[in-house]
């Protein structure tokens, strides 16, 4: 999946950032909201049009019942098939809140408790944690995300696991479940942490964890169709590319507990109101409201344990929306996105998914169903400001980014994702790299803050939090700050971010430098009057080894859609990658022996100089990148 830089973050970790209104309107002035279903609806199949988005599954809910509840555009459109309410799509990630539920209902019974062991529970999955003695990982970092696990590997995500056990997903490949930090500080989404919580499920029930939902979630919530597996053809829609017209093959996930399930609008109207309703579903209280409220609500991480409530809870997340709250969770596979989302105190919610990927149709529809349920609301009271901490001047300075959720990608984030944290006197305010606009956020009690941005509403409720966790769980000296529970901020000396940034310009400008000069003295080259051949293979070295960095770079854009197909397998792009890694730093050490014998007579100065510019740059970016792995890497393996 693509990058995020914590700056951007800071904007859309809680969900994914509003795209310009996809029907057509200016950013800055949103149309006005529909004012009746059959209106949203003309609007909902204007973005499918103008997007080129097949089909969409959507329910609008409140406590009482559906308001709206219905498939548009096609779900295949080979045989020409509607999308209908009954129409199943894929809900992703959504589906990892089964995984909390079944365990919480295993909790009520006193069979486990998600303060256990999950060595205890289950010796015989595979885990690391050099913490293990005085910070074991248990059952509720599995469902939080806070066992400091890496994120599946895009091989594990390619492998088509059909019937496959829970087991046997588990046990494929076991790299990335290595805790990177001391479980229950930090969180880091993660695809293992819930399956390993399924297989828990699975061992105490004596059941398969598929048919336990089957019997205590599904059928009394009233998702009657919902599936793990694969449907029939005729039931389910089919999955297409940005185009609107390539289909996807099913796909068989790895980790299904986490991102398998295949409902119909008519099943996720039965489970938003199952959230609204407390844990109650056709007057059976199929789960405590108690348990809801804890799937609301996290307390594993550092940011929790500092009073902020915003955040990932037990398969469950907060977000801001044009100033309203919501809870729920939103998902993504090849082909398909969804979301839920749902407001206790407005008894509402919603549940849409579409079947390709488009983030402008994905944000054009969600951005029309949330401004149709709240037009007539009341926007909740912002929390008064309060004076700074006294101790705020110690949180100011540079900040990276110290929970990364894929572990192969922080090398980017390391560079790119630095942020300079001031005060100005009543507010803190949080500036990045790639932009000048500072981000302000304003204190509310103790060391909490919420966001205040200039064009978007104020945060209803607490959303950053300055932290000053136990000496005893740090590794790395603070502060940290912690922002919507989610991204975790460690601060560092100003000589290193700055360092950090002076030499990353540095090799980006020397490496630039050589491709856009080589045309020149190239061009120069075809007169024999002004060749130069003591100064070619200070010239000619470089910028093979810059082409060799730019191909590899070139080698992830084409069509990243399938990138989990082409990079997962031994393919030609995933061969190139590695082969073209491996040439930029053979050419790259290589450059250093024609500027070591370039003769003192026939090359000038200044050629000299940009050579040993570049060969410098070259090692240096050599040096970073296998530190990383990223030489010679093989994603296939």
């Amino acid at each position: 999946m693509a990058r995020i830089n914590p700056a951007v973050l800071l904007s859309m970790l809680a969900g994914l950032a509003f795209a310009a209104d996809a029907f057509g309107a200016d950013k800055d002035a949103p149309p006005k909201p529909a004012q009746s279903v059959p209106e949203l609806q003309q609007r909902i199949e204007k973005i499918l049009q103008d997007t080129k988005t097949p089909g969409v599954s959507v329910a609008i809910v409140h406590r009482d019942g559906p308001e709206w509840v219905a498939g548009l555009g096609k779900a295949d459109l080979a045989s020409g098939r509607a999308a209908t309410a009954d129409t199943l799509f894929r809900i992703g990630s959504v589906s990892k809140a089964f995984a909390s539920l079944a365990v919480l209902k295993l909790a009520r019974e006193g069979k486990l408790s998600l303060d256990d062991r999950v060595h205890d529970l289950v010796p015989e999955i595979w885990f690391e944690n050099r913490w293990e003695a005085t910070d074991p990982i248990r059952v509720v970092h599995l469902l939080e995300h806070t066992t400091g696990w890496d994120d599946l590997r895009v091989r594990q995500i390619a492998v088509d696991a059909k019937g496959w056990t829970t087991r046997q997903g588990l046990d494929f490949d076991h790299e990335t479940r290595v805790s990177r930090w001391r479980p229950g500080t930090r969180m880091a989404y993660c695809n293992s942490g819930p399956a390993v919580a399924a297989y828990i499920v699975e061992k105490i029930a004596g059941q398969r964890f598929e048919d336990f939902v089957e019997q205590y979630l599904f059928r009394l919530i009233g998702m009657k169709t919902a599936t793990y597996f694969q449907p029939p053809d005729a039931a389910t829609t089919t999955l297409y590319h940005d185009d609107g017209k390539t289909p996807f093959p099913y796909w068989h996930i790895i980790a299904r507990p986490s991102g398998a399930i295949n409902a119909s609008a008519k099943d996720m109207a039965a489970y938003v109101q199952f959230y609204l309703n407390r844990g109650a579903a056709d007057g059976v209280q199929v789960t405590p409201a108690a348990d809801i409220d804890r799937m609301e609500s996290p307390e594993s991480n550092w940011s929790a344990k500092a009073g902020l409530k915003f955040g990932y809870g037990l398969s469950n997340y907060w977000s801001i929306q044009d100033g309203f709250v919501y809870h729920g969770h939103n998902g993504g596979v090849e082909g398909g996105v969804t979301e839920i989302a749902y407001m206790p105190e407005f008894e509402v919610g919603y549940f849409y998914s579409i079947n390709d990927d488009r983030g402008d149709a994905y944000n054009g529809i969600g951005k029309a169903i949330r401004s149709y349920i709240t037009h007539k609301l009341q926007k909740p009271p912002v929390p008064a400001a309060a004076q700074l901490p006294t101790n705020i001047a110690n949180y100011a300075g540079w900040y990276e980014m110290d929970s990364p959720r894929e572990e192969p990608m922080h090398f980017i984030d390391k560079l790119m994702g630095l942020i300079h944290v001031s005060v100005d006197g009543r507010r803190i305010l949080f500036s990045s790299l790639d932009s000048w606009k500072k981000d302000p956020f304003v204190p509310v009690a103790g060391g909490l803050f919420r966001g205040e941005g200039k064009k978007d509403p104020p945060d209803p409720v607490a959303t950053l939090a300055l932290l000053s966790p136990d000496e005893k769980t740090l590794d790395d000296p603070g502060p940290y700050i912690a922002i919507q529970g989610m991204l975790t901020l460690k601060h560092i000396p100003t000589w290193r971010a700055l360092a950090e940034i002076g030499l990353t310009v540095f090799v980006a400008l020397s490496l630039a430098s050589t491709v856009v000069y080589a045309p020149f003295w190239l061009l120069r080259g075809l007169s024999k009057r002004r060749r130069r051949p003591a100064e070619r293979a200070l010239r000619i070295w470089p910028l093979v080894a810059v082409l060799a960095l730019v191909i590899a770079g070139c080698l992830l854009l084409p069509d990243y859609e399938d990138g989990i197909e082409h990079f997962g397998n031994l393919t030609v792009w995933s061969a190139g990658l590695c082969a073209a890694t491996i040439v930029f730093a053979l050419l790259s050490v290589t450059s250093l022996i024609p500027l070591a014998r370039a003769p003192k007579s026939g090359v000038r100065p200044a050629v000299r100089m940009h050579a040993a510019l570049v060969v410098t740059a070259l090692l240096i970016a050599t040096a970073y990148l296998a530190y990383w792995g990223v030489i010679g890497i093989r994603t296939w393996v």
